[in-house]
């Protein structure tokens, strides 16, 4: 075992004992305490035990690590931020359940949500109590504003990272028309792009020649991977997580399958070379939505500020760590951005207009800057691929739209 896995594992039960914690805590009065300071209450839906919590362990501890550090550092003139949160475990009625209590019993204004499958399940029960909803899902569904209209998406959706990925192999492959299959878990997460990714294919002449579906936690593939061989595709995009996009990659290689393999997000980062070792990996390309602690930008500075505070280095951090600490450095300028429209309590409808003023914001080269807008609840179509290097991933395009 790694030593990146064994702090993982122990940050992870460290979480959840913090968790714990959090479930005490007095609720919220939302408004505005006796020495004049406004509360805002921010809940949040984790993944820390369930099918996604591989990535959804350090993602938690980038979302609570940025309050912690927004609040030693001083956090907005006249603002408190409370941040509360629980694992749900990636089961559906379960974040329902805690949804309801940070809304009820916590008086949460803003929360930052986890899966496809609890998000667009909530999706109008947020709505009725316009409470904005910022989460780790990055589905297309959710740009609907008829049907979303307090979902925010932070990322280019999994449908812009399957075009971009196809743009890129559309203006780069060599010796003919190319051909792609497609690996997906059986969630609304994995099918999430998947239609989209086959239109637009159809529509700048992709030939999508297999499917596969593989659940989200498989520790074995051959049989999907020898079907695909069958097709003899040029590329296998993969919607998963690291767990099965390791099992993938493991299973090619002993396979001999020499199909090149592209991950949407989440089949990105650092654990997948974790649990592969780097001469499986190597070569491996995927989308590279966040930035890794180990790049060089402006937005760094203040996660290693925290992390000296913390007794720790970037070296005890990963990409989803950074991917969590973005989601909330947008709630929180929309917060803050929201307590400029009223001297009174800031409620979610302020937050909504306060992210909705948000244009061209600073991500500090952490992710792509993101505009959001009264008509527009879609930050970015900007995204970037990247690919494993001895051992660490490199960036292998500046961010582009598929537009472009």
């Amino acid at each position: 075992m790694t030593k990146k896995k064994i702090v993982g594992l122990f940050a992870g039960f460290m979480l959840l004992l913090g968790l714990a914690a959090c479930g005490d805590e007095e609720k919220s009065d939302g408004g505005a305490a006796e020495d004049g300071v406004r509360t805002v209450t921010v809940g949040g839906l984790y993944d820390i035990t369930g099918g996604t919590g591989d990535v959804g362990t350090p993602y938690a501890e980038g979302e609570q690590a940025f309050f912690k550090h927004l609040e030693a550092t001083g956090g907005f003139e006249g603002i408190e931020i409370k941040q509360i949160g629980e694992d749900y475990a990636y089961a559906i009625p379960e974040a329902q359940k805690i949804y309801q209590a940070l809304r009820d019993k916590n008086k949460a204004s803003a929360i930052l949500g986890w899966g496809t499958g609890d998000t667009e399940a909530l999706r109008q029960q947020v709505a009725n109590d316009k409470l904005p909803y910022v989460s780790a899902s990055y589905s297309e569904n959710l740009k609907d504003l008829k049907e979303s209209p307090y979902n925010f998406l932070v990322a280019a959706s999994y449908s812009d990272q399957g075009r971009a990925i196809l743009k890129w192999i559309k203006d780069n492959h060599e010796g003919g028309e190319p051909t792609v299959a497609l690996l997906y878990n059986d969630t609304a997460f994995g099918r999430s792009p998947i239609e989209d990714i086959k239109d637009y294919a159809a529509e700048i002449g992709i030939d999508v020649v297999d499917e596969q579906v593989i659940d989200v936690q498989a520790t074995e593939a051959q049989s999907q991977l020898l079907n695909m061989e069958k097709k003899n595709p040029d590329y296998a995009i993969i919607q998963q997580t690291w767990g099965a996009t390791a099992t993938i990659l493991r299973d090619a290689k002993t396979l001999n399958i020499d199909t090149q393999f592209i991950g949407l997000n989440w089949a990105s980062g650092e654990g997948v070379i974790d649990i592969v070792g780097e001469d499986i990996a190597d070569g491996y390309m995927a989308i590279l939505s966040h930035a890794f602690p180990y790049e060089d930008f402006p937005g760094i500075a203040d996660i290693k500020e925290y992390l000296d505070k913390e007794g720790k280095t970037l070296d005890d951090i990963d990409q989803k760590f950074i991917q969590g600490w973005s989601a909330s450095k947008i709630v929180a300028a929309g917060i803050e951005a929201a307590s400029k429209l009223t001297d009174g309590e800031i409620t979610g409808e302020q937050i909504r207009a306060g992210l909705e003023s948000l244009s061209d914001y600073d991500m500090g080269g952490l992710g792509a800057n993101v505009s959001f807008s009264a008509d527009n609840h879609a930050g970015t179509e900007q995204t970037r691929l990247g690919v494993v290097k001895n051992g660490r991933w490199e960036q292998l395009t500046d961010y582009f739209s598929y537009k472009e």
